[in-house]
């Protein structure tokens, strides 16, 4: 497969995964962006940079 025809399952998978919280259980969905909103920058990059690194590493062991 070429990359432009991967590129665009993998964002379609994302937003598929990324609306089954708000989807199932939208008042969990409403509190977790309440503490998300009251938590320090730093945290949230953080997080951020640790969801990215899992990321490849799960792209480094599939491919």
């Amino acid at each position: 497969m070429d990359f432009w025809q991967v590129l665009p399952i993998a964002i379609a998978l994302v937003f598929i995964i990324e609306g089954m919280v708000p989807f199932v259980s939208p008042n969990r969905w409403r509190t977790m962006l309440v503490i998300v909103e009251q938590t320090d920058d730093r945290v949230i990059r953080n997080v951020g940079l640790g969801s990215m690194l899992f990321g490849v590493l799960i792209l480094y062991l599939v491919h």
